[in-house]
């Protein structure tokens, strides 16, 4: 077949030597992709010209490859050459990865000027051979089939690969000064396929890369869809299998929430090995231009009565404690503290002034659009950006987050419920704002039954109550689940004091709702109603338990004299977390897979790669009352 469309290409006055075209001798070891990424074309045109090679890839098999009469504008190119070798010898602490960056080479160049290093560890008195490299620039031009491209609306990096069927990897390569984030307009370089050849890219379908190592089992956990689904969305991926980087279509409506398996608590305290000095920045607004700090009573009356201002007081006291903690374990920090002062303006400042490129993570802002503005700043150079005290309006590739997401909550309370070992019945009550929530719990407890709140005749409006005599013969003996929806403390206030008083000796009532705000709070609680009830729900952290010796608390209460907040837990659980993660590891992103589950004082982290992002804390609790306290629930 190769050898009649050569014969035709003769035929028709082609030259395989000019420029249309070029010749391609297999080597061992390479593929379809390698050979089509060499040249900047698509897997789709060798095989237009090599029709046999899709069943006859072997050694020594010669390819055409088409090269495009296009020329584009030429760009830098950065290449380097070994020049020499300096001698280090290795002190106590030392890493890898630490005379990596210090010497701005790869562990993988400085193994292979020390082969040793493949087989044993760096210690201390090694004297090892630091590559030296010259740097040169060339101009290149791209001669091969590609053409130009406008961004269209809505349209990222992901969208455009599928559309063209390249890797993103692979447009990044086509377009060397491509930004992290398009915008409608941007000139690309693109494959030059046939208009017909361009996949169509639809507004109910998302667009996803395959990460290394994810097979189809990871990705069902990751969308809920089956190896069958996938290839039915992407023809051809059943010939060709998942290969990393390739981009597949998946709906919209994908779950992207990973199962919540229950793990063994991961103790990163055994696992240290990177002994470098962690570099992080924590970035809050203590505002301290508002406050006059020569004026005692002043400060003194900012901080008790400025709730912002406190919680990030007792959050920055909660890293400073792991810092002391971490350093018992041997892990030594360098920590820059920089006011945002709550303004973007302050924060963009902070960022011209100051290079973060080479800071381990950035703790912070708080504030949205700063936290959006350092995150986006320093994703190019994948320096990771927590949000500690908030949740980001977008998870970036170096976004941590650290709050898990109301659906994750939800769907955790659900399965709580559901491991019920005894047949309980349950009950849905809840106002008229929560319909939409009441139904999806009919979805999932199919013969539960619905209550909703009395709507005024008068008014058309939700009177945020329930008539008593509607709960009248709802309770047998035996346990009733009740889930209470509503954000109204006075339904929540009177429906609970019905509850309690159908309890009895034969009855129980156990109260649960998928989301514990503030209506279930206040005076008009009464918390022994809720731990008569059991009052269970989904939550980001736990309380800890006083009675029970605990070195963190007892430390805050000996400096402090009270017992600390729940801020101060926090600040003290995210950075020590981050602390013995990148003392595991070179960096934050190799200790942060959902197989890995922390917990410290109040709060756990399991981090789940978000399907067009960055990493989002999945693990939750769930906690309930327990004679007027709250303990987390088994």
């Amino acid at each position: 077949m190769k050898k009649l469309l050569i014969v035709i290409l003769i035929a028709l006055g082609l030259n395989l030597s000019a420029q249309n075209y070029i010749e391609h001798k297999i080597k061992k070891g390479e593929t379809i992709e390698s050979i089509a990424k060499k040249y900047l074309v698509t897997p789709f045109d060798i095989f237009a010209l090599n029709p046999d090679a899709k069943s006859d890839f072997k050694p020594n098999t010669i390819l055409i490859i088409p090269n495009s009469k296009i020329k584009n504008e030429p760009f830098n190119e950065e290449s380097k050459e070994l020049i020499g070798y300096k001698t280090h010898k290795v002190k106590r602490k030392e890493t890898l990865y630490g005379l990596s960056k210090k010497y701005n080479v790869s562990e993988d160049e400085i193994k292979k000027a020390n082969r040793f290093l493949y087989s044993e560890n760096l210690k201390r008195g090694d004297k090892i051979r630091i590559p030296k490299y010259k740097t040169f620039i060339n101009k290149v031009s791209l001669k091969n089939t590609v053409r130009k491209y406008k961004v269209q609306p809505k349209e990222g990096k992901w969208r455009i690969a599928y559309k063209f069927g390249i890797t993103v990897k692979e447009l990044e390569a086509l377009n060397p000064n491509m930004k992290e984030v398009l915008q409608p307009g941007d000139e690309l370089n693109v494959p030059n396929i046939e208009d017909k050849d361009e996949k169509v890219v639809e507004d109910q379908y998302n667009y996803y890369e395959v990460l290394p190592k994810e097979g189809f089992y990871r990705l069902k956990v990751k969308t809920g869809l089956t190896q069958e689904e996938l290839e039915d969305l992407n023809p051809g991926l059943k010939e060709s299998g998942l290969k990393e980087g390739m981009v597949l279509k998946i709906p919209a409506s994908a779950e992207t929430v990973s199962s919540l398996k229950d793990l063994e608590r991961t103790r990163l305290e055994s696992k240290i090995k990177n002994f470098s000095t962690k570099k992080l920045a924590l970035l809050l607004p203590y505002r301290l231009n508002r406050i006059d700090l020569d004026s005692v009573e002043e400060t003194k009356s900012e901080i008790k009565n400025n709730r912002l201002l406190s919680t990030v007081l007792d959050f920055h006291v909660g890293v400073r404690m792991a810092l002391d903690s971490a350093k018992q374990l041997g892990i030594s920090t360098d920590l820059k503290v920089f006011d945002t002062q709550y303004q973007p303006s302050t924060t963009n400042k902070i960022l011209s002034d100051y290079d973060f490129s080479d800071y381990d993570a950035v703790i912070g802002p708080i504030e949205e659009s700063s936290f959006d503005r350092v995150a986006n700043s320093l994703k190019r150079d994948r320096v990771p950006v927590i949000a500690a005290l908030n949740k980001p309006k977008e998870v970036y590739t170096n976004v941590f987050q650290t709050i898990p997401e109301d659906k994750l909550l939800q769907k955790a309370m659900i399965e709580f419920i559901k491991r019920d070992s005894l047949k309980s019945k349950v009950i849905i009550i809840a106002d008229q704002a929560h319909r939409s929530t009441s139904n999806m719990l009919k979805k999932e407890f199919p013969s539960a039954v619905q209550i909703y709140s009395e709507i005024n005749k008068k008014t058309g409006k939700d009177d945020h109550f329930i008539y008593p005599v509607r709960l009248e013969n709802m309770f047998t003996a035996g346990r009733t689940i009740v889930f209470l929806e509503t954000d109204s403390n006075p339904m929540a206030s009177s429906v609970i004091s019905l509850l309690n008083s159908n309890v009895n000796e034969d009855i129980e009532i156990v109260l649960v709702t998928l989301d514990k705000n503030k209506a279930f709070e206040g005076k008009d609680i009464d918390n022994n109603n809720l731990s008569n009830l059991k009052f269970h729900y989904p939550s980001v952290h736990k309380d800890f338990d006083e009675y029970k010796s605990n070195s963190f608390v007892k430390a805050y209460k000996k400096e402090f004299g009270v017992s600390p907040s729940k801020y101060v837990a926090r600040g003290f659980d995210i950075t020590l977390d981050v602390l013995l993660r990148l003392a595991t590891a070179d960096n934050l992103y190799k200790t942060s897979d959902d197989l890995i589950e922390t917990e410290y004082i109040q709060n756990k982290f399991r981090y789940n790669k978000s399907l067009f992002g960055g990493y989002v804390n999945e693990a939750v609790y769930i906690v309930k009352y327990d004679n007027l306290q709250i303990v987390e629930a088994n």
